[in-house]
């Protein structure tokens, strides 16, 4: 950067970190939310007379790297290392359940064990168990990693809490914060995993902006384990408390990518733009409508009732629903230009949704349906008896030296496919569940009908 751009870049460091830092206030009130959900833990604990079991805050408000506005924490209930797992899921969730009373609302939820989301004076709180394993090394269940994160990220994060802020914000703004199936991005702990190997934000954008496919990082100078690079995952950044482990495993192609593209821009001309998601069009119906009628393309949409399960349980089958749906609608010839899924989070709506764009929506009445080679006698005489004088097949004909007739298609219009045969598709069970109850099509321009933001936001990206 010559002297001008790299004042122009310091100060709007500087502008980024005065909004995203936490306030005096936010930083008071999390540690007094923190104490309030601990010292009742403790309270139940002791109840209870329940021996050696401590409790823990981790992730970014414990290491001083969240994000203003984002109000969230994580407290452990750390469990004995001998403790069985059905106890530790029994009493952990006992006092978590207690813990509810002080909760203006909860969910109990499952990930490898159970665990309680509460929300608390704005504060949304996980309550996970957790084994307080000796050694990393000795881990019982995933979580028993967590603990660990934390002490090391604590150890190695001096003076470059802001820069990892910067890092978090930068991702978020360009879509690729988030390691949940949902997203397919970059952790926080990756994030700050990243500032300690690079040493500051601009110096990850730096060397981001010459990353490709298959780079491998490391925090010291252990031969990484085979087993990792057997898995051809974009990115390769070795745990550095468990050497068997990818943190960024959950990163996809396409959002390396977008962040390797998002740092080259920024770089050579530094805006707040990257830093803030870009609002405005989504919510704009006449220019989603005009931007729809010039591509001269189909959208179609099904919107269906989201089931009752998280989003690393809805994503995937989602996901799997789209990939299916796309095979049967080429197989159909409806050729999809561009699919993705989406899902209202759990508590502010009820509803999925699986978009596609096609080249067209209605195709004509007829298509080629191409025969054997002539010479192939008995296939040939087969395939001619059953088409040349079908009622369905028109304009029986030989093209290439193989027998060629006109056919009628089962189906002209992508809409009538999807009302026929939507649920002879792969989607998962709890998605095949959810549609067999019901489900709508949406096509062209109802699928404005759907006003969601997140959604009009994705729609906009497309378009």
């Amino acid at each position: 950067m010559d002297n001008a751009k790299l004042q122009k870049f310091n100060t709007l460091k500087q502008e980024i970190i005065s909004e995203i830092k936490p306030t005096e206030y936010e930083q008071i009130k999390l540690e007094e939310v923190t104490r309030k959900l601990i010292d009742h833990i403790y309270n139940v604990i002791k109840k209870r007379d329940l021996k050696d079991i401590s409790v823990q805050l981790v992730g970014s408000a414990a290491r001083n790297t969240w994000l203003s506005g984002t109000h969230d924490l994580d407290i452990f209930i750390v469990f004995p290392e001998n403790t069985s797992r059905e106890e530790l899921e029994a009493i952990g969730l006992e006092i978590a359940r207690d813990v509810t009373k002080i909760a203006d609302k909860y969910e109990e939820r499952f990930a490898e064990h159970p665990y309680i989301n509460l929300q608390v004076e704005n504060f949304g709180v996980d309550l996970v168990p957790c084994f307080g394993v000796s050694d990393s090394s000795k881990i019982k269940s995933s979580v028993d990693r967590t603990p660990f994160h934390n002490e090391y990220v604590k150890s190695n994060i001096a003076g470059l809490f802001d820069d990892v802020r910067l890092l978090k914000q930068f991702m978020r703004g360009i879509g690729v914060y988030g390691s949940e199936l949902k997203t397919k991005g970059f952790s926080g702990y990756l994030t700050e995993l990243l500032v300690i190997y690079y040493g500051s934000f601009e110096n990850v954008l730096y060397n981001a902006a010459n990353w490709k496919p298959g780079i491998k990082l490391r925090l010291g100078n252990e031969e990484i384990s085979t087993i990792l690079i057997q898995e051809k995952k974009p990115l390769l950044f070795v745990d550095p408390i468990d050497p068997e482990r990818n943190v960024a495993s959950a990163v996809s192609l396409d959002k390396l990518c977008e962040f390797i593209d998002a740092a080259r821009d920024f770089l050579e001309s530094p805006s707040k733009q990257f830093f803030f998601s870009k609002k405005g069009n989504e919510h704009n119906k006449e220019y989603l409508i005009d931007r729809m009628e010039r591509r001269s393309t189909g959208f179609i949409v099904i919107i269906f009732d989201r089931p009752d399960e998280v989003d690393d349980v809805v994503y995937p089958q989602l996901y799997k629903m789209e990939r299916s749906v796309t095979e049967m609608l080429e197989m159909f010839d409806f050729k999809v230009m561009k699919s993705f899924s989406w899902s209202e989070d759990v508590g502010l709506g009820n509803k999925s949704v699986v978009f596609f764009e096609l080249i067209t929506s209605r195709l004509p009445n007829v298509k080629k349906h191409f025969g054997p080679p002539v010479w192939l006698r008995d296939h040939a005489q087969k395939f001619k008896e059953k088409y040349s004088d079908d009622k369905n097949s028109f304009n029986f004909y030989i093209e290439d030296g193989k027998y060629v007739c006109d056919v009628l298609r089962q189906h002209v219009n992508a809409k009538s496919l999807l009302e026929d045969r939507l649920k002879t598709c792969s989607l998962g069970k709890h998605i095949n569940e959810s549609i067999n109850q019901n489900f709508d099509l949406l096509e062209n321009d109802e699928v404005l009908k759907i006003k969601n933001p997140e959604f009009r936001l994705l729609l906009s990206k497309s378009l």
